[in-house]
């Protein structure tokens, strides 16, 4: 008698065979397939029971319990797959976070396919069917874009986010940083403009400023020209947030690039705090004190606590006084035309400037030997008409390794400096948010072409920030990885002798530990 047996595979893995009893062992006489998951067994099973000479009993020898009564025709279909785990942990931290108070399901859609396969709005239909997930028409999201613009669901999003913050921690201190995003365009409009590139593109492009508490989660975000300055974009988007929510005391931290005289000014009067970094070039006027009486020698992890000229030429007041041995402690009331500088130290740093440094001034020599033609590098300089390395300026460079200069206006009594520094580094939280943004999420508004779908297309990836940094902070796990392992986890409907059966894939330890962290019970 031919029947249907189940026999362990490889890795968890389980083979579906036809056998034969012969002398007191199974003699196998068919190998029907092998099964990963629940939903491959019960097909492999229903097509092995097909397999059987019609009329011929079929034992169940381990109970696997499908249809005693009858044996199907054909192999059951797959009649519905869809990646029911992935939806639920994004749907509920969409909905975690307040933005469902948008009542717009094909943007909540849109966001939501971002995270999961960022593509174009068209491609995104693709990707929930994908999934499994009953998509809106395509008609219908583009319309969802138009109504981002008319009903201003950016305010809304920066709401939620600042009330999640909140919740969840606080804004007294928050991060800003600025990227460039280019686009597909042959001419410049009024926002798409050719401005400074780091990757040195010529293609027209758009400035956005980010603004994120001390973990990286988005507050804020905002859309400029892109031949804009850099140093112009902070002071809108921390009004605009301040502003929002009736914030009157927060710490503005920003790097070297927005340090300038004006920038610092408007958010002190604004009653703002601040902390940017600064230029190692206003070292030697900052710490001339220092170099005068200890010279060159810095121990591995020493802070200097000074004052550095509010005009950032360092013409309008002198920062350092040389013949004094103490550092000026920094006083608003005293030091009226100053704001309080720190410099730290750090041997590592100093080992990386130096390897900077060399490869500088080997290229310097390059050019001043004729060996290397290109544009005139640093450390070089033109005397009678002919290069020669600027041996000053090098030796000023090698001097200065290993430093690192910090702005602020917060007193030392309020922060001492080794908080100033922290919180300054706490800066890579919103160069991370930038890369997800880049990357995971695919920022660059390259299908859109007017300031209102660029303006929308920016609220969708500002939502979908929002959602992967809750999930990846509460994790600990990237979204990449996060949609990786729970993406293949699916739900699946299989119609066997005309009755619907529901199976899925188990459910493994990393999507168990995702799910605890979340606290979200599985459907």
């Amino acid at each position: 008698m031919v029947f249907v047996r189940k026999a362990p595979g490889r890795s968890g893995s389980t083979k579906v065979q036809l056998a034969e009893r012969r002398d007191g062992r199974d003699v196998v006489l068919e190998h029907v397939g092998t099964a990963r998951t629940d939903a491959e067994l019960a097909l492999l099973m229903a097509q092995a029971r097909r397999r059987l000479h019609e009329g011929q009993e079929a034992l169940d020898l381990d109970g696997v319990g499908l249809e005693d009564e009858g044996v199907p025709q054909r192999p059951g279909p797959i009649t519905s797959k869809r990646s029911v785990l992935l939806w639920q942990v994004l749907s509920e931290a969409y909905t975690r976070l307040g933005f469902d108070a948008i009542d717009d399901e094909a943007f909540a859609q849109l966001v939501l396919a971002r995270i999961i396969e960022p593509t174009s709005k068209a491609d995104s239909v693709r990707v929930l069917k994908e999934i499994g997930v009953a998509s809106a028409s395509l008609r219908t999201m583009f319309r969802s874009l138009q109504r981002a613009q008319e009903r201003d669901y950016r305010a809304q999003i920066a709401t939620a986010c600042f009330n999640h913050a909140m919740t969840h921690g606080d804004v007294s201190l928050v991060l800003y940083d600025v990227t460039t995003l280019y686009l597909e365009a042959e001419k410049e409009d009024e926002l798409r403009k050719v401005g400074y590139s780091k990757e040195r593109r010529v293609d027209p492009e758009v400035v956005v400023g980010l603004l994120v508490d001390r973990h990286g989660f988005p507050l804020e975000i905002g859309c400029f020209e892109g031949n804009k300055a850099e140093t112009l974009t902070i002071i809108p988007i921390v009004k605009q947030f301040a502003q929002r929510h009736g914030i009157a005391d927060m710490v503005v931290v920003a790097d070297a690039g927005m340090l300038s005289s004006s920038n610092l000014s408007d958010l002190d009067e604004a009653g703002l705090r601040f902390i940017v970094g600064s230029r190692v070039t206003k070292a030697p006027k900052d710490l001339e004190s220092h170099f005068r009486w200890h010279g060159t020698a810095f121990t591995d992890g020493q802070v200097i606590d000074t004052i550095t000229p509010r005009d950032q030429r360092g013409t309008a007041v002198k920062s350092s006084d040389p013949k004094r041995r103490a550092e000026p402690v920094w006083d608003p009331g005293v030091h009226a035309k100053s704001w309080r500088a720190v410099w730290a130290y750090s041997r590592k740093r100093a080992v990386r400037d130096n390897a900077t440094l060399t490869l500088q001034e080997n290229k310097a020599r390059a050019v001043v030997a004729g060996e290397k033609a290109a544009r005139t590098p640093r450390f070089v300089k033109t005397r009678n008409g002919a290069n020669e390395l600027d041996e000053t300026s090098l030796a000023r460079a090698r001097d200065l390794v290993g430093l690192k200069g910090y702005v602020t206006n917060i007193e030392a009594d309020l922060m001492p400096a080794g908080e100033v520094i922290a919180s300054y580094h706490d800066l890579w939280h919103v160069e991370q948010s930038f890369r997800m943004s880049k990357t995971d999420l695919a920022a660059r508004p390259m299908f859109h072409h007017t300031r209102e779908a660029i303006e929308a297309h920016l609220t969708i990836v500002f939502a979908a920030l929002a959602i992967a940094r809750h999930i990846q902070n509460a994790t600990g796990l990237s979204i990449k990885k996060i949609v990786q392992t729970l993406r293949p986890i699916q739900q699946i409907t299989v119609r066997i002798a005309g009755h619907e059966h529901l199976a899925a894939d188990p459910i493994t330890p990393v999507a168990e530990a995702i799910l605890d962290a979340l606290e979200i019970s599985a459907q």
